[in-house]
């Protein structure tokens, strides 16, 4: 079976990958505006041993998505717009024809993006695929140490710390329109991480 994944590079992403792949052969794909260069997720994806793709998204959605987060003055439902395209990109793409899943690193305690069952439903019954979080039933404190037992994990503030999601081309894309303020104030100033490889099992 196959599967493909939402990925940025970042540690939930990459968990997702890791709880799938004894079940499914998992191929990594980051969604992109064609704002930000992808190839953090491309050289992430080679250290893990992952096959990696490219989806476009519709510019006329993330440009909608950043009017609503300035509008709104918080990120979460612009987020939650472009993750739920996203998803939808990704079950369409011409290289999908095999797919047999769709996934993503959405946890038990996101706030945003979330995947509620009416969403999944949909997109399982539209593109004939299932849907998977394998991450949906995690709280954050076991995902933390999961990630901490396998992964080689970069972390820092999210300026510093260059991923391949679209919340980094969403800010940029704000900033475009709006000015540094504008992000200052919808985007709370918060650490990143970035998954470089995985962690040596037999490291003390």
């Amino acid at each position: 079976m196959r599967a493909g994944l939402l990925y940025s590079a970042g540690k939930d992403s990459t968990l997702a990958a890791l709880l799938l792949e004894d079940f499914y052969d998992v191929v990594l794909v980051t969604a992109s505006f064609g704002v930000v260069d992808p190839e953090p997720a491309r050289e992430a994806a080679a250290a893990l041993g992952f096959p990696h793709e490219t989806v476009d998204v519709d510019p006329e959605v993330a440009r909608d998505a950043v009017s609503r987060m300035y509008d709104d003055g918080y990120p979460r439902n612009g987020i939650q717009q472009v993750h739920e395209h996203a998803l939808e990109r990704v079950a369409a793409a011409e290289w999908t024809d095999d797919l047999d899943a769709v996934a993503d690193g959405t946890r038990r305690d996101d706030r945003v993006p979330t995947v509620d069952r009416p969403l999944a439903q949909r997109v399982e019954d539209r593109f004939d695929v299932d849907y998977l979080a394998p991450l949906s039933g995690i709280g954050r404190g076991a995902i933390d140490d999961m990630v901490a037992d396998t992964l080689v994990v970069e972390t820092g503030p999210s300026a510093e710390v260059p991923k391949a999601d679209y919340e980094v081309e969403l800010r940029t894309l704000l900033r475009e329109a709006h000015g540094d303020e504008a992000v200052a104030e919808v985007f709370p100033d918060h650490t990143q991480s970035r998954v470089r490889g995985r962690r040596d099992r037999h490291e003390a």
